[in-house]
């Protein structure tokens, strides 16, 4: 299977504490305990599943010594608060519907000379003794898995779902961002210091979305769309890239999983800027100190470009001469199938990330192409290793204090703990998505559906992407890409994770 973004419905999020609920929405299911699985009715696709834990060794619950660690942390940290008070500013988030695990809360305010950004992230180093059971642990998990009905949490629920989570009407420690931006969405001025902070509001996506298309929302969304927007367009001045992949939805319905296409809203990049920006303010305090782990990515090679611009030709796709494959991607449509298949091939623009620690002169390449400036990962710590220590590095550098011994040893051995990690999360993606979309078509192997060849591997067969359901999958025989075509299902093999379609007419 190639490249995709998945996403899990909001009945295949895992719970968290009982009792707690979104404001303005439904409380969440009851919980479940982490490292187990709502069992799925059909018994191939409880076999594939319970395969994929074992070939990937998905971590199961935490040993006691873990848990007890992290249950006595949060006590002692509710016990002791530490930071500035900052309890009074109004912050609130924005997460995925039914989160519990969450890291950030922004407050934003504008003036006449531009804003000001107030980002709040989950303070984790206040929960987790250097060498200790948790800190071990994470280190062997190093990010949050996902998979359907379950997660395999970084941290312990206690601390990662409760103690350290920025829940609404909750104190909780945090490292404090406060960034004030010109009327271009500029960062001017920057600091970052540890706080005590409550969240107000919580909020998800659609909520937010929803109020934004009314025409009347809020300020604090409002100015997250304003801010939002010129971040974005100060990225592709500066030429950086996404990659517009559909993404794929995997949901529950009536005790079945099923597969669609949800087109991500504006709201959702609106916040992701926010991070973006974060991010690359953490990468320039870095630089500038000397110390510090940076998220890189190298710029695509000249030749993947002309690749793709040789593509969209053939595919009718007008790039203009003088645009810049960002600007040009952004054009694209994930819900047009000729376009997507243009967007699977641009996959070869987007290779090579990676981590690169700053341990005194600046490495050779400090750049994230798809940002097109350094970054770094510091907003995301109860779901990923590497930002802990990117955001006491920060703190110690914005307050003039030396970074920690052990920070700093860490920095070396995180590069190789990340790409393990990576490896590991985007492999039980792929594999999950690609064991449902077998369950899905083993059950309509009678019907014929149609699909778009989004690449031609020669002998190797093709790829056809079918929209509904919405499946990527290998097909026989070799056809030209942007080709429609009907086709049926040759083979579905639920526990080996396989789906083979041929063709039964071109279009």
């Amino acid at each position: 299977m190639a490249l995709r973004r998945v996403r899990l419905g909001d009945h295949l999020r895992p719970a968290g504490p009982a009792g707690a609920s979104a404001d303005g929405a439904a409380p969440p299911e009851p919980p479940r305990p982490a490292g187990t699985a709502s069992a799925p009715a059909d018994p191939a696709l409880r076999r594939a599943f319970e395969r994929i834990h074992e070939e990937f060794d998905v971590p199961g619950p935490f040993a006691p010594e873990v848990e007890a660690e992290a249950a006595a942390a949060v006590a002692a940290v509710a016990a002791s608060p530490a930071g500035r008070d900052e309890t009074a500013v109004p912050f609130f988030t924005i997460d995925p519907a039914g989160s519990m695990d969450l890291d950030q809360a922004m407050h934003l305010s504008a003036d006449g000379h531009g804003f000001r950004v107030r980002y709040a992230i989950a303070d984790v180093p206040a929960f987790v003794r250097p060498g200790g059971a948790v800190d071990a642990e994470a280190r062997r998990r190093v990010e949050t898995l996902y998979l359907p009905g379950e997660r395999a949490p970084l941290h312990p629920p206690v601390l990662a779902e409760d103690g350290a989570s920025l829940l609404p009407d909750r104190v909780r420690p945090a490292f404090v961002w406060d960034l004030l931006l010109d009327a271009a969405g500029e960062v001017r001025t920057a600091q970052v210091y540890r706080a005590r902070v409550r969240s107000v509001a919580r909020f998800d996506y659609t909520q937010v979305q929803a109020e934004l298309d009314s025409g009347s929302p809020r300020e604090e969304f409002a100015l997250l769309a304003r801010i939002g927007t010129l971040r974005h367009e100060g990225l592709r001045a500066r030429g950086g890239a996404d990659l517009p992949m559909p993404e794929q939805e995997i949901d529950l319905v009536d005790g079945r999983y099923v597969l669609s296409f949800r087109p991500p809203v504006p709201a959702e990049d609106h916040n992701a800027q926010i991070s973006l920006m974060t991010g690359m303010v953490a990468a320039d305090m870095m630089l500038s100190a000397g110390v510090g782990i940076l998220r890189t990515m190298p710029a695509p090679e000249p030749g993947a470009v002309a690749q793709v611009r040789r593509q969209a030709q053939a595919l009718g796709i007008a790039w203009p001469e003088g645009m810049g494959h960002g600007r040009f991607l952004d054009t694209l449509d994930r819900e047009d199938p000729t376009h997507l298949a243009l967007i699977q091939e641009a996959t070869v623009l987007f290779r090579g990330a990676g981590y690169t620690p700053v341990l005194g002169s600046a490495p050779e390449h400090v750049t994230h192409a798809a940002v097109a400036a350094p970054y770094a990962h510091v907003t995301a710590p109860l779901r990923r290793l590497v930002d802990r220590f990117g955001l006491l590095v920060c703190a110690a550098i914005s307050e003039g204090s030396p970074v920690p011994d052990d920070v700093r040893a860490a920095l070396a051995e995180l590069p190789e703990l990340m790409r393990a990690g990576d490896r590991r999360a985007a492999a039980v993606d792929r594999a999950c998505t690609d064991a449902v979309e077998a369950a899905v078509l083993a059950s309509r192997r009678d019907e014929e559906f149609d699909g778009m060849v989004v690449d031609d591997r020669g002998e190797k067969g093709c790829l056809v992407q079918l929209v509904d359901p919405a499946v990527l999958a290998t097909c026989r025989g070799s056809h030209p890409e942007g080709v429609r075509v009907r086709v049926r299902v040759a083979r579905a093999d639920v526990v080996e994770r396989r789906v083979e379609l041929e063709v039964v007419a071109p279009e």
